[in-house]
């Protein structure tokens, strides 16, 4: 039985001591990877307990200047924004002012009910779950494609399985999310979640393009595999200051698209899951309690590994389990997920590269995290 051990400790040794072989350091396995797939520009940072261990950034902020990308650019991060939702909303479970199983119709001031299932509530929790049975099909950008006063197809926004008992990914859910947020606190919900979340754990970013400072964007590009060519992307950073100008509380939210409009750096976005990794805590600060913190990583969706804005897999690192979100939007992909018990996250966003898929995750993305968990976690 020992000697049975030792082969088996002698054979992990051996693999390992191979795959650290095969790179110089970090930097050279990410060069390898970005040569190799010509993505526009990477931002990384890893985490190992309550610091940021390593972080760098490599390629272009901009093509068409040849403007290099630095730490502090700051990137439009996509569906990770969704976690600072859900985390504003914990926030305000703590205070009282919402919970989970409150009717979505409530909070939101018009009727949300799935036509099939009239009876049957659509809650708060099955809104942040992606269980609520609501998809995008009209569209996510506004409240009016759900709000039946509005829009005479809202029918349509609704799938044909009874709220609670399936999972559909869903951006509206989330819209739905950032407005619940604002009518229950009273702030705007860019101003909500720079004041609460960001301003406390000491980082920079926002949901308000005007409210930043614009030379630090990332320019995004989209690939397009048929030309092998990558087009700007100017939509990802559209300020939208006619429609703010005209901004009506509780209603405009999805404005700043609180599922997937977040701006913010690689190395701040690490720091901030340096307290989702610590259960609710981070910078000496408890942003949201440890019981909300574990409720919002808990699976609900088995098959998909879906909690609440967070999700948990062992696909993104084959067989590395890890929980944190993607995003994906206008050419960008981004990746945020750390692993509690070891007590590492990492930190990937790429704003350019092509968009094949391994898994369910971006391949580019996979090939960068499984070269920073080798190179930096596990040296």
């Amino acid at each position: 039985m020992h000697m049975k051990k030792l082969l088996l400790s002698l054979v992990a040794i051996t693999l390992f001591t191979s795959l650290s072989a095969q790179y110089k350091s970090a930097d050279d396995c990410i060069q390898s990877i970005i040569k190799g797939t010509n993505a526009v520009g990477l931002s990384i940072a890893v985490v190992k307990k309550d610091q940021v261990i390593y972080a760098n950034s490599y390629g272009w902020k901009s093509m068409e200047n040849k403007t290099p990308l630095t730490n502090d650019c700051l990137f439009r991060i996509a569906s990770i924004s969704k976690s600072f939702s859900a985390t504003s909303i914990m926030q305000l479970v703590k205070a009282g002012k919402l919970h989970l199983n409150d009717d979505v119709s409530d909070l939101v001031g018009f009727k949300v009910r799935n036509p099939k299932y009239p009876e049957t509530v659509i809650t708060l929790a099955m809104l942040m779950q992606h269980r609520s049975s609501i998809n995008d099909s009209q569209g996510y950008f506004s409240l009016d494609f759900i709000d039946p006063a509005t829009n005479s197809n809202w029918q349509k926004c609704y799938n044909d399985y009874e709220p609670g008992k399936g999972y559909q990914y869903c951006n509206l859910n989330f819209n739905m999310v950032g407005t619940i947020i604002e009518r229950a606190s009273g702030e705007r919900f860019d101003q909500y979640v720079k004041h609460h979340v960001l301003d406390p754990l000491g980082l920079y970013g926002g949901y308000c393009v005007d409210s930043l400072d614009k030379s630090r964007f990332a320019s995004i590009y989209e690939y397009n595999a048929d030309s092998a060519k990558y087009t700007y992307s100017p939509a990802a950073y559209a300020p939208r200051s006619e429609e703010i100008a005209h901004y009506v509380m509780g209603r405009s939210t999805p404005i700043f698209s609180p599922t997937g409009g977040m701006k913010i750096s690689a190395t701040d976005l690490a720091r901030y899951m340096i307290m989702h990794k610590n259960l609710g805590k981070a910078n000496g600060k408890r942003i949201i309690p440890k019981k909300y913190s574990k409720l919002m990583q808990e699976v609900y969706s088995d098959e998909e590994g879906y909690g609440m804005a967070l999700e948990t897999t062992s696909k993104l690192i084959p067989g590395v389990t890890l929980t944190g979100h993607t995003g994906s939007a206008y050419g960008l992909y981004s990746a945020m997920f750390f692993n509690k018990k070891e007590d590492y996250g990492i930190v990937v966003i790429c704003n350019g590269c092509s968009n094949v898929y391994n898994s369910g995750f971006n391949a580019f993305i996979g090939k960068a995290m499984k070269c920073l968990y080798e190179e930096v976690v596990m040296k």
